[in-house]
């Protein structure tokens, strides 16, 4: 009977150690849809960019595999191993072959916009013209350092690593200065390069990367938290969202200078070995809800939150 009894004792303990696993799979199956209906939810406004530029299928399945790799191997380097390549195999799912393969190409990359000394210029020059607006319009050169000039700025910017000339040119190009008789003029309020495709391009991918890395970081609980907050609202009218949009524009301008500021400083009393980067952003999207409709599940026709 004492067999018996622990035969079926056993036998209940395998059953519960099954449906324990069942449970557990059915939770990481419910976390992987999880994953991917957030994923999605983020790649949707990506993947209208690369319609609207004709990038196709092939294009978009190869950039995935040689992130997948990327970050596979970053992920292992982060826990002290480099990985093999069956390691890097197993982690993403692709094949040996396929990851032996990759090849990384650099040609034709978008520029870091952390790393712009036109962006760095332009920012300092905007601070000094918000101290004081005499300093929209700047001499290039002087030889009176007591007198503000393009070729000062530029110097103390870029630390002296870039010509003020170099500078000047590419500001110009951009329509963000104006160049005339021996003087600049500022021409923009911010540095948003909307006469360049492929500034314009740097500065999406940058800034929604940086974005999401501050979102994936707090979900994860990899860091301590990070600032990654926004409000929303939806069933108001199109005129509210434009005039809520301008109130942020207008109440940023000043966090923006304080920012900016507060950066210069840093990097002016950083040494050559600083290798900390940190980029603070604000958005605003607003669109007649009815467009996406067809693409989103019914909801409550008014809501109002906050994201923390």
């Amino acid at each position: 009977m004492a067999t018996k009894h622990t035969g079926s004792k056993n036998a209940k303990h395998e059953r519960g150690r099954g449906a324990l696993r069942q449970r557990m799979a059915q939770g990481r199956e419910g976390q992987l849809a999880w994953v991917v209906e957030a994923c999605a939810r983020v790649l949707r406004p990506l993947v209208r960019l690369a319609l609207a530029f004709g990038v196709k299928h092939a294009h978009l399945e190869e950039l995935l595999r040689d992130i997948l790799v990327d970050e596979a191997r970053r992920a292992w380097i982060d826990k002290g191993t480099e990985p093999n390549i069956s390691q890097l195999s197993v982690t993403t799912g692709l094949n040996r072959k396929v990851v032996t393969t990759r090849v990384r190409e650099e040609a034709g990359s978008l520029p870091q916009t952390e790393m712009s000394a036109e962006a760095r210029t332009l920012t300092l020059w905007l601070q000094m013209f918000a101290d004081n607006p005499a300093n929209r319009t700047l001499q290039i050169v002087s030889e009176d350092e007591s007198v503000p000039s393009f070729e000062a700025v530029a110097r103390r910017a870029s630390r002296g690593n870039v010509h003020h000339r170099a500078i000047l040119d590419e500001l110009v190009r951009l329509h963000m200065v104006t160049e005339r008789d021996g003087t600049t003029e500022l021409a923009v309020a911010g540095f948003v390069p909307a006469s360049d495709l492929k500034g314009m391009l740097a500065f999406l991918g940058d800034n929604s990367r940086d974005h999401l890395l501050a979102g994936v970081s707090n979900t994860i609980g990899e860091k301590a938290p990070m600032l990654e907050r926004s409000v929303f609202a939806a069933g108001i009218s199109l005129e509210e969202c434009e005039r809520i949009h301008q109130l942020a524009r207008e109440r940023w301008g000043g966090l923006h200078d304080e920012l900016a500021r507060e950066m210069r400083r840093a990097y002016e009393g950083a040494d050559k070995t600083a290798s900390g980067r940190i980029r603070v952003g604000i958005y605003t999207y607003y669109e007649d809800a009815r467009a996406e409709h067809l693409a989103a599940p019914a909801g409550p026709s008014k809501s109002s939150g906050k994201k923390a």
